[in-house]
């Protein structure tokens, strides 16, 4: 894609959407951490369904160890992987205890050798709750990224690389947002949603997918 093509897809997804935000319910940066580790195969509604009630008792990794492995299974257990997701949250949050003080790290690596804590995760805590402009590469951004031409690649992390190469200023904060929340809605899965896409002249996929019919099911 052409760098001023690069321009124009960015400002039109910002004129559309001027606040992007995250879908996953969150009061600081440790239980957005815990979010975004519990979400990996999962769905953010699922996972907010789940949370609710965790969040309003538990905000602090010291009382997530004080609640313990077994009582929070009972509250993630709707959750793909509770199981392994559960041990991984009481794991990073005596991590967080004794290697920071209880507080979650502003930084990348630091945030990665946390368990459960992978680069597309410490991404997203990195943008969300310290506001850098890092690019998390889920499979929405992935697909996007590839389908319309923006930054192709075979991994996440060589996406997520074409990414930093190519979206420029003012529009780099928000763009895996943008991205996450296009490929979410629009640039969907099995049947991309072309004719209501505000990029679709700029994007590389053909052919394009035609409104359906009327009455016909569309994919969720």
């Amino acid at each position: 894609m052409k760098k001023a093509d690069v321009v124009e897809f960015f400002a039109r997804l910002a004129a559309d959407n001027p606040h992007p935000e995250t879908e996953l319910a969150y009061s600081n940066p440790y239980t957005l951490l815990v979010a975004v580790a519990l979400s990996a195969q999962s769905t953010d509604v699922g996972v907010n369904k789940a949370t609710r009630r965790l969040f309003a008792e538990v905000d602090t990794p010291e009382k997530m160890v004080a609640l313990g492995e077994d009582a929070l299974k009972q509250h993630i257990k709707t959750i793909g992987l509770f199981n392994t997701k559960a041990k991984n949250v009481i794991a990073l949050s005596e991590k967080l205890i004794a290697d920071y003080g209880g507080e979650v790290p502003a930084d990348r690596d630091a945030l990665e050798t946390l368990p459960g804590v992978g680069r597309k995760t410490a991404n997203v805590v990195m943008n969300t709750a310290f506001g850098a402009e890092t690019f998390a590469v889920d499979t929405h951004i992935f697909r996007v990224g590839n389908r319309t031409g923006l930054a192709r690649g075979k991994t996440p992390l060589a996406v997520e690389l074409g990414l930093e190469k190519v979206v420029p200023q003012p529009f780099r904060l928000h763009a895996h947002h943008w991205l996450i929340l296009h490929g979410r809605y629009v640039c969907k899965a099995r049947t991309p949603e072309c004719w209501r896409c505000v990029v679709r002249d700029l994007c590389a996929f053909k052919p394009k997918t035609p409104a359906p019919k009327h009455g016909a099911p569309q994919e969720e």
